[in-house]
């Protein structure tokens, strides 16, 4: 009879010791976007009822510009370790790979599209 103690079976399947720096990832992140979009819809929509001449001049600033940047990175990247998280905890097998690839996928996709497109209004 093997007797093994409630630590040996549940050692290799827990744990993997990435737990904690992904919940200060997502705090670090959460705190960053909630004082950088107050701001950013301030400005945003300032530009919003205005003409294509002063969106341009608007974003062309660098505060704007650089601001509007930092909310799309640290967004999508808040996204897409969200959404891993929630897709971990309820799908799987292959169906949970393609989730989290796609999710992930998906943005990138989006952070490097509003880029793009702020580097044109920008320059």
């Amino acid at each position: 009879m093997r007797y093994l103690t409630d630590r040996k079976r549940a050692e290799g399947r827990g744990s993997a010791h990435s737990g904690t720096a992904h919940h200060w990832s997502m705090t670090v992140s959460a705190v960053a976007l909630a004082v950088m979009l107050p701001a950013w819809l301030y400005i945003f929509g300032h530009a919003l009822g205005g003409t294509r001449a002063e969106v341009l001049a608007t974003f062309a600033r660098p505060f704007p510009a650089i601001l509007t940047a930092l909310v799309l990175v640290v967004a999508m990247r808040h996204f897409a370790k969200g959404a891993q998280t929630l897709l971990e905890d309820y799908t799987h097998g292959s169906t949970r790979k393609i989730a989290i690839i796609f999710a992930t996928s998906l943005a990138g996709v989006l952070a490097a599209t509003g880029l793009y497109a702020l580097i044109k209004i920008a320059l």
